[in-house]
């Protein structure tokens, strides 16, 4: 007996829940979807997927398929299938990207259980909404495309609600704990044992009597541990620098907790939007066999506008800075990566739109090593240009 897969597995659970769902008065029951299809192409070194070749790489992909539906006054049910491809990840899987069951007991009191999206500054959780954003890439400082399956969501549970503050204005607030399950061999099968031991944090946002106007802050603190085989060459370089005994076998087991932080601004006055947010992420190897306690500081930022011209065209611009590890001299090109980014949205239709994006970066502190054949991230181009096109259909 052939067993079956899980993308197969997940596809018959979605079609089992959504005809359970569909019982109920269709007009209840709200469905919606996308298909995106994405260009990638840059000067120089490969960024994301393999863009340096002369044709550029399609392999930017994204097909989503999402339902909720009221089961009373103050109780709700949702679910998204996801799938995507972009260069070594992805692949075309297909995952229950978020579902949940909402609990609305009063305006300033609600529950949410299942694999709910993180209330991550302003734009992680439009992070699958294309539509609902003009950049193609948000400011990848902050909200890496690559790392989206450990910071767009978790699993386990979440408390929120909005308190009206009378002449002051409002503030809402999030609190969430659980866990988050990642597919590490995507990224490599040197992890083993990976586990997300816990995941808590929160979100509040404050909106003054200023119309268009919100402030606030995220807070997060992760916990991972895994055991990872180190290569040949990683475990002589490790020697050569006092981390490991010469007589080293086996994996190295790894604890690694993490916290993060971020502040967030943004500004919205009818067809002009401002934002500008700033985050640092603060990590700790520890290890057992590495001798002394690693330790990194990474910060980003952004200032981001936007201005809809007409109802079908509207241009963009952000400036976005990254600095992998604050506490090294910024001297080297892998220790900063300096983005300005433009874009051009046409809404063709109400059902279909088209971005053009370009960027300059300078510095080379966002690449991945192991797409640019494991070079050193300091011999790659220092200054070099991405552009992006985009098309995503929805409803």
């Amino acid at each position: 007996m052939r067993r079956a897969t899980a993308g197969q597995t997940a596809l018959a659970i979605l079609c089992g829940a959504s005809a359970a769902l569909a019982q109920a008065e269709p007009s209840d029951l709200q469905i919606h979807g996308f298909v995106s299809q994405g260009y990638l192409k840059t000067t120089h070194n490969d960024y994301l997927a393999e863009t340096a070749r002369k044709q550029g790489s399609f392999d930017f992909t994204e097909v989503g398929i999402n339902f909720t539906k009221p089961l009373s006054d103050k109780l709700r049910v949702g679910v998204q299938l996801f799938t995507r491809d972009l260069g070594p990840l992805g692949n075309y899987s297909p995952q229950f990207d978020w579902y949940y069951l909402d609990y609305r007991i009063f305006d300033w009191l609600g529950v949410r259980a299942g694999k709910t999206k993180l209330p991550w500054g302003l734009y992680n959780e439009a992070n699958d909404v294309d539509a609902g954003r003009v950049p193609i890439l948000l400011p990848q400082s902050l909200y890496p495309v690559a790392n989206r399956e450990s910071l767009f969501a978790q699993t386990g549970g979440e408390i929120y609600g909005d308190v009206p503050l009378g002449a002051a204005g409002s503030l809402e607030y999030r609190a969430y704990g659980g866990t988050i399950y990642l597919n590490t061999a995507e990224v490599s099968a040197q992890f083993k044992d990976f586990n997300v031991t816990y995941d808590v944090g929160g979100r509040v946002m404050y909106r003054p009597p200023v119309e268009g106007l919100q402030v606030g802050s995220s807070l997060q603190a992760t916990r991972l541990e895994f055991e990872y085989a180190p290569t040949p060459d990683e475990q002589a370089a490790y020697v050569q620098q006092g981390l490991l005994s010469p007589d080293f076998t086996g994996n190295i087991r790894f604890r690694l907790p993490i916290k993060l932080w971020l502040a967030s601004v943004e500004y919205q006055r009818e067809r002009l939007t401002l934002a500008a947010e700033f985050g640092r992420t603060f990590a700790s190897y520890r290890s057992n066999l590495l001798t002394p306690e690693v330790s990194a500081t990474s910060q980003g930022s952004y200032v981001m506008a936007s201005y809809q011209v007409r109802h079908w065209f509207t241009p963009g611009l952000y400036y976005s800075a990254l600095f992998p590890n604050v506490e090294k001299p910024i001297k080297k090109r892998s220790t900063y990566q300096h983005d300005v980014a433009a874009t051009l949205r046409f809404d063709v239709t109400p059902n279909w739109l088209v971005k053009l994006e370009g960027h300059f970066m300078h510095g080379t502190g966002g690449l991945n090593s192991q797409l640019n054949d494991n070079k050193p991230l300091d011999s790659l181009t220092k200054n070099w240009g991405l552009f992006v096109l985009k098309t995503t259909a929805y409803f």
